[in-house]
């Protein structure tokens, strides 16, 4: 059940505001600015704010979220539209009633209204169950995979989606309790893991359970294959000459958005062995971000959890 009426204070502070800017900001008057991953609307205030003739289309999965970005935007009229809904869904199957867009921007981080509000599991310092689904209709709850996947394909997730070097035994840790009790909330099952590791991780950089978290995140979601998806569809409705900014956190998010920006600006995708160039390639996009924008040390004291961002950011040169 929606919580709109209650959900109206903001949690979330949106990383490398000026960074993006720079590189997003119209050109023209009465641009189409796509913000694929609203949350509660922080890069949405920016550009309607800074550019008062700029359009505005917010997207969310998360109705919860979504309520709070209506509110803050609200006094932006009819110059933002609202869709609940994943972005790789939405660009895929673009309205045709709707203008395309001529920037558009990923934020690929998950707010902190996830680990402060929603009541989702997603923090491992809270007693929340747990569930980490970002959409809620969603059939499999972390719960779900943690309490039923099978020992080697549970330590698969947390290693490939977790990079987590302990993903066998924290694996056999959670087969082991489970068989005595259901794993139903987040801090039982920080507890786990903690007690999985050796002493000398658990003191480590980051809390032991940051990395399992983050692998059952991503497979509830489906993240990675969505943001696969949602890159190819955001290419083709993008208009030509327009932008997309997509910001990391994370290793597997960063390699993904960095190779399929690198392929759409290879003029060639012969394989290397090929004498003779026979695909008739055609460079779709300009990389502008050579090396990935990260934020300032001043945003980083600020917001620390801003640290292990990136901003790549491509211009689309030729129709795909």
């Amino acid at each position: 059940m929606s919580l709109c009426k209650e959900l109206t204070e903001i949690a979330h502070y949106s990383v490398m505001k000026k960074e993006v800017d720079s590189f997003l900001k119209p050109d023209k008057p009465g641009q189409i600015f796509l913000d694929a991953t609203t949350g509660e609307g922080g890069h949405s205030e920016w550009f309607l704010k800074n550019y008062p003739d700029l359009g505005v289309v917010c997207l969310d999965a998360d109705e919860d979220i979504m309520c709070v970005a209506k509110k803050r935007l609200e006094l932006y009229g009819e110059r933002v539209v609202f869709f609940n809904e994943w972005f790789n869904i939405f660009l895929k199957n673009y309205p045709s009633n709707l203008e395309r867009p001529d920037r558009i921007l990923f934020d690929l981080g998950v707010s902190m209204f996830h680990y402060e509000r929603a009541d989702r599991g997603f923090s491992f310092r809270s007693n929340e169950k747990l569930d980490m689904r970002l959409d809620e209709t969603l059939e499999i709850s972390a719960a779900d995979i943690v309490n039923s996947y099978p020992q080697k394909e549970l330590a698969n997730i947390i290693f490939e989606y977790g990079e987590e070097r302990y993903s066998r035994s924290i694996a056999e840790a959670i087969v082991k309790i489970r068989k005595k009790k259901l794993i139903e909330a987040s801090d039982e099952l920080a507890e786990v893991i903690w007690n999985a590791v050796p002493v000398s991780y658990r003191h480590g950089r980051i809390h032991p359970a940051t990395r399992t978290f983050q692998a059952l995140r991503i497979a509830v979601n489906g993240e990675l294959a969505r943001l696969r998806e949602a890159l190819g569809a955001a290419v083709s409705v993008l208009k030509l000459g327009g932008k997309i900014g997509v910001i990391t956190f994370h290793s597997l998010e960063d390699r993904i958005v960095k190779q399929y920006f690198r392929d759409l600006a290879r003029e060639c995708i012969c394989a290397a062995n090929t004498p003779i160039c026979i695909c008739r390639g055609i460079k779709v996009a300009e990389i502008l971000t050579r090396k990935p924008a990260v934020p300032s040390g001043e945003e980083i004291e600020e917001n620390h959890a801003s640290r292990s961002s990136k901003l790549r950011v491509i211009q689309k040169v030729n129709e795909l």
